[in-house]
């Protein structure tokens, strides 16, 4: 999520169960991949019975594209709070 997320910088995350809060387009998540390990991407949309469709903000950025969709057991949390490393 490079330039807004740099390597050094701290993230807050919700972890309560998604059933009691929607994810919504937009928001940001930390989730674990079968080959890349933790990432952090944005929703892009969600696809019911699939998962939810995620993109970086790098040009070189991995995105569901490559990753394909992101199920719900996947999903770590949602980022409610960035702090940028000084």
């Amino acid at each position: 999520m490079l330039p807004e997320y740099k390597e050094g910088d701290f993230v807050v995350i919700n972890e309560i169960p998604f059933f009691l809060r929607q994810l919504s387009k937009d928001d940001i998540i930390i989730f674990n991949h079968t080959v890349y390990g933790i990432l952090i991407k944005k929703i892009d949309s969600y696809l019911p019975g699939e998962g939810y469709f995620v993109s970086g903000t790098h040009e070189k950025s991995l995105d569901s594209n490559k990753l394909g969709y992101i199920p719900m057991n996947a999903i770590r949390g949602k980022v409610i709070w960035h702090i940028r490393k000084s």
